[in-house]
């Protein structure tokens, strides 16, 4: 190859800065020509002058597009799985969309405006959260695994903590609630079997050392068959009788009653709360339908002593959890939340109701040449960690293509802009109408459309 055909970067700048005046920083479009002519130089391709300017232009114009596209940026999730912990879980209600913008510039998250002192960013959600329980108190934290660490160093740090051998679970990306005890300072004191855990087990392994009684709900894998524990009730009855807290984790936490319509056996907060559970802890984020977050609620006594726990600043939540938590609350207080929660809705969503959905989605992409598109009934995955073995019937629009492969047609979907993700089967890319809303169908089918290109 002739090393002195390829083009110049300053030249490549003036044609970029010419052609897209003030679109892109001098910094932007002269890294972007660099990388395209270190491109040239390792492929060697044969042409003129004039041909290899216009492949360094057309490659330093995508470069710059690139360097401008935000790596966090939106995507349409047509997986079906309704809360993917790869796509941040539970999208946001708009008003809590809203609420997060209100809050970006100055806001009352410290200040009691009445007074004119400082104040609590907890007092935000706390009225809320103990409406919504019939908890005495409450405190929000980053995440439920913090909840879970903060409460155990809080209650039980140098003590024991007994809980069932069944429930010593992974709540996801390798946090096992055995090593967060062990971090919290507090020993364990594993009762029971795998699959059965009677309250004599708890009764006896209770001693001078034990700081609390645990229980820990499965709330991302479920056992079936011989099984047996001890009812919540019961258990607290047994704390409360030896003077000991009574903590329950109930990880994704859901404050709509699913179970009441078939979908799950999740138990909601108020009745834990109700059974004698002392502090009880959930996410924000998953079934709720709000942002991370590690909630908890429970007694005064206990609540005070968390709060005055130095790792609770260290865990604390921003103004933006508070604010997107604040206005999901208040859905829920307003008895909205099977309409305006998104990912309630679309968990709730039966397949007859999906179905104008999937007709609008078959027709667009049955337009598209070499494409071949059906309709199937399906079913969805609740995803997040929540409602496990829990199906949700679906509808899916299959679509396969005639020149490229599936994974190849997903793939391209993926890395557009706006990201499409579907997901294959038997070699068959799919759409699950689970997750997708009326508006984005238009989107959807525009993205495989370019994909085919």
């Amino acid at each position: 190859m002739d090393y002195s055909l390829l083009p110049k970067v300053d030249k490549l700048y003036l044609a970029v800065e010419d052609r897209f005046p003030d679109k892109y920083s001098r910094t932007v479009i002269t890294e972007a020509a660099r990388a395209a002519i270190d491109e040239l130089r390792r492929q060697q391709p044969e042409g003129s002058r004039e041909e290899l300017f216009e492949t360094a232009f057309e490659s330093t114009v995508r470069g710059c597009e690139d360097t401008l596209r935000p790596s966090l940026r939106p995507v349409i999730n047509a997986t079906g799985v309704v809360l993917h912990t790869n796509l941040g879980r539970s999208p946001l209600a708009r008003e809590a969309m809203e609420a997060v913008c209100a809050a970006a510039g100055y806001c009352n998250l410290e200040m009691d405006l009445s007074s004119g002192k400082r104040g609590s960013r907890y007092d935000h959600l706390t009225e809320q959260l103990c409406r919504l329980t019939g908890a005495e108190d409450a405190l929000v934290v980053n995440n439920n695994a913090a909840a879970v660490l903060l409460v155990l160093d809080t209650l039980a740090a140098g003590g024991q903590v007994v809980v069932s051998r069944g429930q010593l679970v992974e709540i996801g990306g390798s946090f096992r609630i055995p090593e967060i005890m062990e971090r919290s300072g507090a020993f364990l004191r594993e009762v029971g079997t795998t699959n059965k855990t009677h309250l004599s087990d708890y009764e006896r392994a209770v001693c001078e050392e034990t700081s609390c009684i645990m229980q820990v709900h499965p709330s991302n894998f479920f056992i079936d068959g011989f099984v047996e524990e001890v009812p919540t009730k019961q258990l607290s009855e047994l704390a409360h009788k030896n003077g000991l807290p009574f903590i329950y984790d109930l990880g994704s936490g859901c404050l709509y009653p699913l179970a009441r319509e078939g979908i799950g056996t999740e138990p909601i907060p108020a009745r834990l709360i109700a059974d004698g559970v002392d502090i009880l802890t959930f996410s924000g984020d998953k079934l709720l339908g709000g942002p991370q977050a590690g909630i908890i609620v429970g007694r005064k006594e206990y609540i005070s002593a968390i709060k005055s726990n130095q790792l609770t600043r260290a865990l604390r939540v921003d103004k933006f959890t508070v604010a997107a938590l604040g206005a999901t609350l208040n859905i829920y207080r307003d008895g909205r939340e099977s309409r305006d929660i998104p990912g309630l809705a679309m968990i709730r969503a039966k397949r007859e109701d999906l179905l104008p959905k999937a007709e609008k989605l078959t027709a667009l992409l049955g337009r598209i040449e070499g494409l071949d598109v059906k309709m199937i009934e399906s079913v969805s995955q609740v995803g997040g960690g929540s409602l496990p073995g829990i199906l949700l019937d679906t509808w899916v629009v299959e679509a396969v293509p005639e020149t490229i492969k599936s994974a190849e047609l997903l793939a391209r979907m993926r890395s557009g802009d706006p990201s499409v993700l579907g997901y294959i089967h038997e070699d068959r890319a799919r759409f699950d109408l689970r997750t997708i809303s009326e508006d984005e169908l238009e989107t959807v089918a525009e993205a495989v459309r370019r994909a085919m290109k």
